[in-house]
């Protein structure tokens, strides 16, 4: 903030240190509103339905950009574009909804069948099983056949196992 404050640009600080311009724009828009208690990471933000709907609304109404809303709300500019890309795509009541949290379901690993399988379906099973036994047996056997035709083109004798 201080080469700023010297004068420097932000174009010049990007290609110096690598910040983004962008960043550092809502960085020295913080600065000078807040001073360095600005610049230090705030808490998450849990945002409700009403808050959503409120950042969304102000954007599409006032033409405020995502980095002021940031300023002015908290959340960061992806969280809130996401919320405009719903907004846009489904309506501002989607905002409303929440996200299921925690392990989806279908996910980890399958959970055991209480009932128990008919003939048809254990035998079912075993063929599944087996045909995947002889897929893999003919894998093996051909990179065991390459490895030994790979062995012979430099001279080498294969191994008897």
């Amino acid at each position: 903030m201080h080469m700023i404050e010297d004068g420097i640009s932000f174009n010049q600080i990007y290609r110096t240190y690598g910040i983004n311009s962008n960043l550092l724009k809502i960085l020295w828009k913080k600065y000078q509103e807040q001073g360095s208690s600005g610049l230090r990471k705030v808490k998450n933000i849990k945002s409700d339905a009403i808050l959503r709907k409120k950042i969304v609304l102000d954007i599409e109404q006032n033409y405020i950009t995502l980095q002021e809303a940031s300023l002015k709300y908290g959340p960061s500019t992806s969280r809130i574009e996401e919320w405009l890309k719903i907004a846009r795509r489904d309506g501002i009541q989607a905002l409303k909804a929440k996200k299921k949290q925690g392990i989806q379901s279908g996910m980890g690993r399958p959970r055991k069948n209480s009932k128990p399988l008919t003939d048809l379906e254990k035998l079912q099973k075993e063929n599944y099983e087996l045909k995947l036994e002889v897929v893999l047996l003919k894998k093996v056997r051909a990179l065991v056949e390459q490895r030994n035709a790979h062995l012979r083109a430099i001279g080498q004798k294969p191994s008897k196992n």
